[in-house]
């Protein structure tokens, strides 16, 4: 059993994790025609969009309330309430998602109260534009608590309730924060493949993908997944989790609809690939479809050509909790050693799932002082200097990756994406191997000869 390790340190030395209000931002940004409205400091909301922009190389529709000293003091109800209407006079977004942020949080103020207020004085004006609060203060929790809290509140907020008639080719869709838009696309495809109708939320897809309109501008999100499909989400005969986070969002589905879940920690591997392709087939009562018959062959062929590489290799990890699991499951299963692993948060289940000795909660600071000695480094782009000190090759995973392109159309799941990851990794330990020296080859170069 994994022995996990509690975060000692009063400061953070090079920070691993991003905030529980960035998570939510990117769920909201998975939607339709929305925007995340950051409820706190222009600072905070700044530093989020920099991130972004980085790594999606995008625009980001991401606005905030602009809380000054006064409103730290006295309440921001103003301020929200100012923002909200600006936002509907302007772009007049379907969806705004509201994220707290820890200076307002810490205050304590009555959001939910502030926002039921708001939309009964201002129930003309803001007609036709849906508004989700997602509670998400930066001093707890980390980005995929964010995403799975912003999922939670738009299921709670907008969801039709009760038992509804049920279409048997549609199914519900959560995906963890840390799936591509290669991934979502990938899962997309694999599940039309068997004649069903799958609703993704969030869908980063759609909104995140390089996409923009051909002839005007749009203030609020493109693409992404519709107002409608989320308040239909009860019709569906099955709904697919895909990480522990998004159990909770899961579960709220399940009881207010009736639709059942079934939940995969990771479909990173032959074992969660084939799972998730005959639940799909059970579903749709169909046999699996020949094409993605051949990407298991070939996946089961990378298996057997790459494990050569990763036998014996030291592993040094450092993602959010489902990211880390989906890795090292992925890496030990290949034959490599998890040398080190940290992580941002020590209360997900999936922890104790953990294929390591031990496990750090902390940040690269502590990455670094345990990987000595690793084959690898796999985190996101803030670990470059890590890995140069360590002398080790760097693997850019996660959010936030901003000194390489391409990294949203990186596919990591299923058989394409898991054979994808094989030769991603067999290659970085190619690359990097040494030479090895003559001694190395005869143990008994220097022995002593006898007399």
């Amino acid at each position: 059993m994994v022995h996990i390790l509690p975060q000692t340190k009063s400061a953070a030395v090079n920070p691993l994790k991003s905030s529980q209000p960035l998570g939510a931002a990117l769920a909201f940004l998975g939607v339709d025609r929305a925007i995340p409205l950051f409820h706190g400091s222009q600072g905070c909301t700044s530093f989020a969009l920099v991130l972004f922009v980085r790594h999606f190389k995008e625009a980001i529709p991401l606005q905030t309330t602009a809380i000054d000293e006064v409103a730290a003091i006295l309440g921001g109800m103003d301020h929200l309430e100012e923002a909200i209407l600006n936002l509907k006079t302007r772009t007049n977004p379907k969806l705004i998602g509201v994220c707290t942020t820890a200076l307002v949080e810490t205050r304590g103020e009555d959001f939910a109260r502030d926002l039921a207020k708001i939309k009964l004085l201002r129930a003309k004006e803001l007609k036709g534009t849906e508004i989700v609060l997602a509670n998400t203060p930066d001093f707890d929790g980390a980005i995929e608590e964010g995403w799975a809290t912003a999922v939670t509140a738009m299921i709670q907020r907008i969801t039709l309730r009760g038992e509804q008639a049920r279409q048997s080719k549609k199914i519900v869709i959560l995906p963890g924060w840390n799936l591509t838009v290669a991934d979502i696309e990938h899962l997309r495809e694999i599940v039309e493949s068997f004649g069903l109708k799958p609703v993704i939320l969030p869908d980063i897809s759609g909104s995140l993908d390089g996409t923009v309109p051909d002839d005007r501008w749009v203030p609020t999100t493109y693409g992404g997944t519709r107002f409608d499909d989320i308040q239909e989400l009860g019709t569906a005969v099955q709904c697919i989790a895909i990480g522990e986070h998004m159990r909770r969002p899961a579960e709220l589905l399940q009881t207010q609809t009736g639709v059942p879940y079934a939940l995969f920690h990771s479909l990173t591997g032959l074992k969660g690939a084939d799972r998730f392709v005959s639940l799909l087939s059970a579903i749709s009562r169909a046999p699996v479809p020949a094409n993605i018959r051949r990407h298991r062959a070939q996946l089961q062929d990378a298996l057997l050509d790459g494990h050569f590489h990763f036998g014996g290799k030291k592993i040094a990890i450092a993602a959010e909790p489902d990211q880390l699991y989906q890795l090292a499951t992925f890496f030990t299963g290949m034959g490599a050693e998890i040398a080190a692993a940290v992580t941002t948060t020590g209360t997900s289940k999936i922890l104790e799932e953990m294929p390591a000795e031990s496990l750090q909660v902390g940040d690269l600071g502590d990455v670094e002082g345990l990987a000595a000695g690793a084959d690898l480094l796999v985190t996101h782009s803030h670990g470059r200097q890590a890995a140069e000190r360590l002398g080790i090759p760097l693997m850019r995973v996660g959010f936030p990756i901003f000194d390489r392109l391409g990294s949203q159309h990186k596919l990591s799941i299923l058989y394409q994406g898991t054979r994808d990851l094989i030769f991603d990794v067999a290659n970085i330990f190619q690359a990097n191997q040494r030479a090895p020296r003559p001694e190395s080859l005869d143990p008994f170069r220097k022995r002593e000869m006898p007399r």
